[in-house]
């Protein structure tokens, strides 16, 4: 790969939107000589739809040189919970399922992914995360629920 290559890559995944995710923690799973260590992060996201609801993410970081540059592709899994956090309230009415968050785990190629869910039905919310790639997704998911004490306003 020329310079040029990389150092535009390098400046293209700098300039990636993290969609929010405030990082609570990480925790290393495999040492490596050249390069941060590849770790198990976990991010916190406040949904911008629902006031009081904060999800928890936890997934895999690659490191080593190609992760420190921003050039590895990260694995599809993921794990997801949902808390109420405060009062919880509704700015306006919410679509039945709309994408929340998504994050870059690759340069190009796949994105982390979290969908809410209204379940009008039992009043909660259901997160539902996975990734996705360009040509093919995972099928990789994990999903949380979140109890509402009224009924859940629905756009029309």
């Amino acid at each position: 790969m020329s310079r040029l290559a990389i150092a535009s890559a390098v400046l293209l995944c700098l300039s990636c939107s993290r969609s929010g995710a405030e990082e609570i923690g990480a925790v290393d799973t495999a040492f490596k000589l050249l390069g941060p260590d590849h770790k198990i992060v976990v991010e916190a996201y406040d949904d911008p739809g629902v006031h009081g609801v904060s999800c928890y993410v936890s997934r895999a970081k690659t490191g080593g040189v190609k992760g420190a540059l921003g050039l590895a592709e990260d694995t599809t899994d993921a794990s997801i919970a949902c808390r109420q956090i405060g009062p919880i309230e509704f700015p306006k009415p919410l679509p039945a399922q709309q994408e929340i968050f998504n994050e870059r785990l690759s340069l190009v190629f796949k994105k982390l992914r979290v969908v809410r869910m209204v379940d009008a039905k039992r009043n909660a919310l259901v997160y539902l995360t996975y990734s996705d790639r360009l040509v093919d997704g995972s099928p990789k998911n994990s999903i949380t629920a979140v109890a509402v004490d009224r009924p859940i306003p629905l756009e029309e």
